[in-house]
């Protein structure tokens, strides 16, 4: 029996079932536009729908926070570069920025901040508005300009060198005294007057038309010939900072004014404010403002202005705890829904897509957006043929927020959601307390195996430039690929291969020469890339790397798969489970992916023609890094958050339960069951004063 819509109730009203099912739905679906935003320069739906995604998102975790998944969008930001250009690690993670939506949120993060410095005054915070556009991190050393690159997945980026050289607000040299070396963090932008030129050149040249100034910016940036780029006119704000040999100011807005003396652009609507109602009264005037800017802004950031303090509030995954995006609401607008169709993912997941009479919101013309699942379809009672109510906050595809009763058209019937694949006639079901329906055909779904195929090669995956989804799609019907490995064997398999690609409409022997260097580029792949090429249900990209970091080494990760045992009294299962992050429902998606013989199959003939290398690391010199550490009982010097936050800033791992991977069990007073599982497995235990003797930091 199919369990009533959870997608839009209330949080307190979730069942536990309900719940774990709406974050994965979450997990799937933030993961899919954050690849569509920050990879491919192509959103599908709007910044207000993906907000609210994230915060139904970190609602539901605060509720439920057993359920939080290793993959949850909270844990992670951006998405893997692409194969265009050489990537780049960065010294210092580039994280993204919590939400905050209402003058309560901003108020609680207030509160929030004050608590965990326990404060009993409100520190300064520095307030700017949030620019849309491609943050962006420049090197320095010894003041000149060693490379750009582009925030990737937040650990890895793009190699754009050559095309930032071409910005004007970029110095090829630092003015005044420098640190031996830092890099500057900012955002590239393009005014909304350059914008509307420049498409309206690309329009008369017969050229890609841009959506808005962001996509503008980002696809003027990514391109191989610099000299395109430096005919785009493109800016760069300074905001920020990543690795930097020395601090030339102790304060966000003493960095800022650093920023400026250096040679850079700053915003000038930058401002120290001293108090909530300081920071609310800036938004409102920004708000005002909004419309006579000349670039895009989606909200205001408010960020603590003492470094000594952002340095102790630390970061929480994906995002830093002294920092926070106050987002402007969305703007709405009317337009017919002209059909549903129902598109099929790679694990049979059958979303529906709600096709739009184009309409133009703030300036974007939008024609697509989600409904999510069916219950979402049913409890809006939307029909085809209605006029909708659309919002959109920045970017390309709308949400659908309501249905204009009083225009529904007469013989407008209730949308039937399908029970068979509309691509290969097998049953769907809904399984109890998923709110997605999904085709059961599996491997014998061309759908499926496309997508899977399609995942394999994307740019979190194997990345192989050249195979995208409409070659992924053309090869497949063709017969050349059926099964990933078939990458690698297409050329020793069919002598005919090249010959009969060169033929394909849109090839050539060049392009057909680049794809297969492309493909042999790939035969070395990192575990955890490989780990998540596999398409094991609930192993996003960061589980894949948690995974990974855990093993170590594809030998051992075979190894660990292979364990006896069935399901949770299996080796593996356990051994897993073990992993901080890592829960029961991920576990076992592996070990039953892993107990299937086809898949096996899969694993094997990829063996054969790839080779494996451990997860690349930030490196971080400190005596605990790449170090597990547990922390229990009542810490009485810092938080638990704090704890933990120092942990991995210095490069440790922060696990919830002791194995015999963990390296470090950090005890306090009251101390219970971890403690003792420590001692029994000889794990080296240490007080308050001793990890804070270890660590090189004073208590």
């Amino acid at each position: 029996m199919a369990s009533r819509d959870t997608s839009n109730s209330p949080v307190a009203d979730l069942t536990e079932v309900q719940a774990r099912a709406e974050l994965k739905r979450l997990a799937d679906e933030i993961a899919g536009h954050d690849k569509r935003y920050y990879a491919d320069d192509a959103p599908t739906v709007s910044d207000a729908d993906y907000d609210a995604l994230r915060k139904r998102n970190n609602e539901i975790e605060a509720r439920f926070p057993e359920l939080i998944r290793s993959d949850s969008p909270s844990k992670k930001v951006g998405t893997a570069v692409g194969g265009r250009f050489r990537k780049i690690r960065h010294a210092v993670p580039m994280l993204s920025l919590d939400n905050g939506f209402s003058d309560d949120d901003i108020k609680e993060f207030v509160e929030r901040v004050q608590r965990f410095l326990r404060l009993e005054q409100t520190p300064l915070f520095v307030a700017e508005p949030k620019i849309d556009g491609l943050s962006m991190s420049l090197r320095y050393e010894g003041g000149e300009l060693v490379y750009g690159a582009t925030r990737g997945d937040g650990f890895e980026g793009e190699d754009v060198t050559a095309n930032v050289r071409t910005l004007k607000d970029i110095p090829h040299r630092l003015k005044g005294e420098v640190p031996a070396v830092c890099e500057v963090r900012g955002e590239i932008y393009m005014t909304k007057a350059a914008f509307l030129d420049l498409n309206k050149r690309q329009a008369e040249a017969g050229d890609t038309v841009f959506a808005n100034p962001r996509n503008s910016a980002a696809g003027s940036l990514r391109q191989k010939d610099a000299s395109i780029t430096a005919s785009r006119p493109l800016h760069f704000f300074a905001y920020a900072w990543g690795e930097m040999s020395s601090m030339p100011a102790d304060t966000q807005a003493g960095m800022i004014g650093w920023f400026g003396h250096a040679g850079f652009k700053t915003n000038p609507l930058t401002k120290v404010c001293d108090s909530v109602e300081a920071m609310l009264a800036f938004h409102h005037d920004i708000e005002l403002k909004r419309g006579s800017l000349d670039y895009d802004i989606d909200g205001v950031v408010y960020k603590v202005n003492d470094l000594a303090l952002q340095e102790r509030l630390g970061f929480v995954s994906r995002s830093p705890r002294w920092a926070l995006a106050h987002k402007f609401p969305a703007e709405q607008a009317t337009t017919v829904l002209n059909a549903i169709d129902i598109q099929i993912g790679r694990t049979g997941a059958m979303t529906p897509v709600a096709k739009l009479a184009p309409v133009t919101v703030g300036g974007v013309v939008v024609q697509n957006a989600t409904l999510h699942n069916e219950d979402e379809i049913a409890r809006k009672d939307v029909r085809v043929g209605d006029t909708v109510i659309i919002q959109r906050a920045g970017d390309v595809i709308p949400q659908v927020v309501g249905v204009v009763l009083e225009k529904r058209p007469k013989g407008a019937h209730p949308f039937k959601f399908p029970t068979v694949c509309p691509i290969c006639g097998s049953h769907a079901v809904r399984e109890e307390g998923e709110a997605v329906r999904r085709c059961t055909g599996g491997l014998i779904c061309p759908a499926q195996q496309v997508e899977r195929l399609r995942h394999f090669v994307s740019r979190n995956a194997f990345d192989i430039e050249g195979l995208g989804e409409r070659q992924i799609q053309a090869f497949y019907e063709s017969g050349l690929i059926k099964s990933p490995a078939d990458i690698f064997t297409l050329r020793e398999r069919d002598a005919r291969a090249e010959k009969k690609l060169i033929e394909w409409e849109g090839y050539g022997e060049t392009s057909v020469r680049n794809l297969f260097a492309a493909i042999d580029e790939r035969r070395t792949i990192p575990l955890n890339r490989f780990i998540y090429a596999l398409g094991i249900r609930h192993v996003g990209e960061t589980n894949a790397k948690l995974i990974a970091r855990h093993y170590g080494a594809i030998d051992a990760f075979i190894a660990g798969m292979e364990a006896a045992g069935e399901g949770p009294d299996s080796d593996a299962f356990v051994e897993l489970t073990t992993i901080g992050g890592i829960g029961d429902v991920v576990a076992m998606a592996i070990v039953e992916f892993f107990k299937e013989p086809h898949n096996r199959e899969v694993v094997d003939q990829l063996l054969k023609e790839i080779s494996i290398t451990p997860m690349a690391e930030t490196a971080r010199d400190t005596v605990v890094a790449g170090k597990t550490v547990v922390f229990t009982g009542a810490l009485e010097k810092m938080t638990r958050d704090e704890a933990k936050a120092m942990a991995e800033r210095l490069g440790a791992k922060v696990a919830g339960s002791v194995s015999k991977k963990t390296d470090y069990v950090v005890a306090g007073p009251g101390a219970g069951s971890k403690l003792d599982k420590a001692r029994e497995a000889g794990v080296n235990v240490l007080t308050e004063d001793e990890w804070f003797e270890l660590v090189g930091v004073k208590a």
